[in-house]
């Protein structure tokens, strides 16, 4: 009788459990998207993480495509933003400056063909322009992408300080004659074959196919798009060293049962559907470990940057 009631009191006990942990998952999942390209191939791109999501886990995965980096910075400082995969390293940054219990890494990306978990900062001019360095762009226009982004501002914004002097507010001692922010990594390339800019920067793997647009980043993004022939078109004039690819990223505060269910089958979309990881991610990526680590030089650098303001 005893052995009974036992048994009958742990029954209970984990339907009780069971109850409480799925009366605590939440119902709806908001997939933050970084702004910087077309809000319809954004979509597009992670409609099929959605219907995984959905499935595998039992919500109604909302697509947050924001307008720039910035807003999904404060959606995941703000408990609006739930999920974002390959997120910039300098937004990263920022999310864990200002609260580094925020957010859980659940890897970093690494490349399909040589697993190598980085990519770099171009600077990228038409082909036919007569501009062969970052010297020969003096006096000329140029463009970045986004603030919060890594390649499109942080790293290029350091190197052209030490390089030339001064900061992007007085364009660099005046060695360009005017710097802007354009947007994104798209249309820093759209302003460079459309004249707005002699100069821009962008991020690329740099391996794989070169017509192609590389095995992943903007270049990829836009032969796919609607420019196949755009490699015949640009020259990267300047590459930088290693940047450590974007971390996927969760909110720390969600419940532990259903965090660990999403970082399950964020690995099993990685592995049983990689077609469609591919597009959310925005290249030949996979998922590998990652720690804090991988991004402190990342995070000091921003930290640095956000003291001089």
């Amino acid at each position: 009788m005893k052995k009974t009631l036992k048994a009958a009191t742990l029954l209970l006990g984990t339907l009780l459990a069971f109850h409480a942990s799925a009366e605590s998952a939440p119902k709806v999942l908001n997939l933050g998207i970084l702004g910087g390209q077309s809000a319809t191939q954004q979509i597009g791109n992670n409609q099929c993480v959605k219907t995984f999501l959905d499935d595998k886990l039992g919500v109604d995965t909302k697509l947050r495509n924001a307008s720039d980096y910035e807003g999904v910075i404060q959606g995941l400082l703000s408990d609006k933003i739930d999920l974002v995969i390959n997120m910039s390293p300098s937004s990263y940054a920022s999310v864990y400056i200002e609260n580094p219990k925020a957010v859980d890494l659940v890897g970093i990306t690494a490349n399909d063909s040589d697993d190598a978990k980085g990519y770099y900062s171009v600077v990228l001019v038409k082909s036919d322009s007569p501009y062969q360095t970052l010297e020969d762009l003096k006096g000329k226009t140029f463009g970045f992408a986004d603030p919060n982004s890594t390649s499109g501002f942080l790293i290029p914004n350091h190197t052209f300080q030490k390089k030339f002097g001064g900061s992007m507010d007085n364009d660099y001692d005046g060695f360009f004659s005017n710097v802007t922010f354009s947007g994104g990594h798209e249309q820093d390339i759209l302003g460079v074959l459309n004249d707005q800019f002699a100069g821009a920067v962008t991020w690329s793997s740099m391996v794989g196919d070169r017509e192609e647009g590389y095995s992943a980043g903007a270049f990829r993004r836009l032969v796919q798009l609607d420019h196949p022939d755009l490699m015949d078109k640009v020259r990267i004039i300047w590459q930088s060293k290693l940047i450590p690819n974007g971390p996927i990223l969760v909110r720390h505060d969600l419940p532990d049962d259903f965090k660990k269910r999403l970082v399950g089958a964020l690995h099993e979309l990685d592995k049983n559907d990689h077609d469609c990881f591919v597009k959310a991610a925005g290249g030949k990526l996979h998922i590998v470990p990652a720690s804090v680590s991988d991004y402190q030089d990342i995070i000091d650098m921003k930290r640095e940057l956000l003291d001089h303001r």
